[in-house]
């Protein structure tokens, strides 16, 4: 019979502590006040501004840890330069790194000393995450926050085990016309514009 855990009681639960990301202004307001451990997911057709969100996102995570971003969809060409000019990534290159490696490879450079306290994933389905690959990862590392870009199927992101991680995520954020559209559970809930310029022709083409 295997051995049960010990019962954790109110006060234990209590007196817990957590590193939390103190969140200001406008992500603040779609956020809340995350904690820096768990899973996120960002999900959306192509063309709607998954990529530069993502990159936004990182950039102001710097401020709470470093920041690793595995780019195995769009990998380091041209388009994933521009996008990371584009948010002048070049500021907060002391705490930013850019990998393009499997998931093995990226699971022995999270067990060394001093590795990233934040990864973003590009995508889901090129990382080829299974189910129980997932759950095996943020067992290993539970201190470290995760956050998946994954393709949409409809409304929701595609295939099984992004689906899995979708209700599983403490964070899921929804990409649409330059629009970030944030389901916490840390507080905020306010859409995030992208890019001013497409939100606002994509809201005008919904409207017309």
């Amino acid at each position: 019979m295997p051995h049960l855990k010990r019962a954790i009681s109110i006060d234990e639960i209590y007196k817990m502590t957590f590193v939390d990301m103190p969140f200001e202004g406008e992500w603040n307001e779609s956020f809340g006040e995350p904690e820096r451990s768990g899973v996120w997911l960002i999900f959306g057709h192509s063309g709607n501004g998954k990529t530069d969100f993502a990159i936004q996102l990182s950039k102001y995570l710097t401020q709470f840890g470093n920041v690793a971003y595995n780019t195995l969809e769009e990998g380091a060409r041209k388009s994933f330069q521009m996008a990371l000019q584009r948010n002048h990534m070049h500021l907060v290159s002391n705490s930013f790194v850019i990998l393009s490696e499997g998931m093995n490879h990226l699971r022995k450079r999270l067990g060394r000393r001093k590795s990233a306290d934040i990864i973003i994933i590009d995508s889901f389905q090129h990382a080829g995450v299974t189910k129980a690959e997932y759950i095996a990862l943020k067992k290993e590392f539970p201190n470290k926050l995760f956050i998946f870009l994954s393709h949409a199927d409809g409304k929701h992101p595609e295939g099984r085990p992004a689906k899995f991680a979708y209700y599983d995520a403490d964070v899921k954020i929804h990409i649409q016309g330059f629009e970030a559209f944030i389901k916490s559970r840390y507080g905020g809930g306010e859409p995030f514009i992208i890019w001013d310029e497409g939100a606002a022709e994509h809201n005008g083409h919904i409207k017309s």
